[in-house]
């Protein structure tokens, strides 16, 4: 339309919000015969859901799958609007990978459904996108899948402004032989310190306290049973955490 001149009668400007971007699936859910309301975890955009046409489909199946990496077109007529992807794949599929491990694949449900529940939708939160594209690196590897989920979801707490501080004592600043973890304050406390409140007190496994320590099984069950409490308490507002978080404790 040239410059100055009146719309005609019923014309519609152009208002339609289109943006690219790379992310990693976390939820799926059919709509229709053939398509689904797909969440995607992108880097720029934050959480991110959108129609897909076809998802259900033979060349789409396998690539909406919870931890697939994606390449992704969101387009909508106003950017309130639910607005539809387009979609092609970026890596190898994840799921695939861990058909044979089921405690693996509950542990990649654990991080889409928090991921899902606690992301505020088309809020950017790159460390978090970033922290779970390692972790799926390791999760399909021989690498330590089960401590990075635990200091995951640390993080995911620490993004979220409900950060464990670990550096010292709660009770008397010390920084030596710290155990557990004051259930009102989030802070650590030392052995000595704790024994009066031993029994009300949280475990802190050591693993947390040095990067890039693994921790043993019971050193991860301890981390998911110190994360899983603030989560419930600040995000989930004693609620209970989600089912696949809950599946996943109980597997492990």
């Amino acid at each position: 339309m040239a410059r100055g001149a009146v719309p005609a009668p019923g014309f519609r400007y152009n208002t339609a919000m289109e943006w690219t971007d790379d992310g990693i699936v976390i939820s799926l859910k059919r709509h229709g015969e053939s398509s689904a309301i797909v969440g995607v975890l992108t880097k720029e955009h934050g959480r991110c859901a959108g129609l897909l046409r076809g998802a259900t489909g033979k060349r789409l199946r396998g690539v909406v799958q919870p931890g697939n990496r994606v390449r992704v077109r969101w387009r909508a007529r106003l950017a309130e609007h639910l607005g539809t992807w387009s979609l092609e794949p970026t890596g190898n599929a994840v799921t695939a990978f861990l058909l044979s491990d089921p405690v693996r694949l509950v542990a990649l449900g654990s991080a889409c459904a928090l991921i899902e529940a606690c992301l505020p939708e088309r809020e950017p939160h790159p460390s978090i996108q970033r922290a779970l594209d390692l972790w799926l690196d390791l999760l399909v590897s021989d690498g330590p899948w089960a401590g990075a989920y635990v200091k995951w979801e640390q993080g995911l707490l620490a993004e979220l402004g409900f950060g464990l501080d670990l550096t010292s004592c709660a009770a008397t600043g010390a920084v030596d032989d710290l155990i557990h973890v004051s259930p009102k304050s989030g802070r650590a406390v030392s052995a000595e310190a704790g024994v009066p409140y031993k029994d009300r007190l949280l475990p802190l496994p050591k693993f947390l306290l040095q990067e890039g320590a693994a921790g043993d099984p019971k050193q991860v069950r301890d981390g998911l049973t110190l994360t899983g409490y603030f989560l419930d308490r600040h995000l989930f507002h004693g609620e209970g955490l989600p089912a696949a978080r809950r599946r996943f404790f109980s597997l492990f």
